[in-house]
């Protein structure tokens, strides 16, 4: 706590590796896959619903084309 008895603002998890770059096919960012929605509210997310976006991340991996992703 700080001396006026705030404590510090928490950290709110992410997957934001700033690469904000959104496919048009999937609508999925190039570099988190999430949505621009669920991107433009993810600070007003609970933490349990940011945990399950961040759980359905890697499945959406497959859904933008292998060339957009460099592999």
């Amino acid at each position: 706590m700080s001396s006026l008895g705030h404590a510090a603002p928490r950290a709110i998890a992410t997957p934001c590796i700033k690469v904000c770059v959104v496919d048009g096919a999937s609508s999925l960012c190039l570099g988190c896959y999430r949505t621009l929605s669920e991107i433009g509210g993810w600070s007003a997310l609970d933490d349990a619903e940011r945990a399950r976006i961040m759980a359905e991340l890697p499945a959406r991996r497959d859904r933008i084309d292998p060339a957009l992703r460099g592999d």
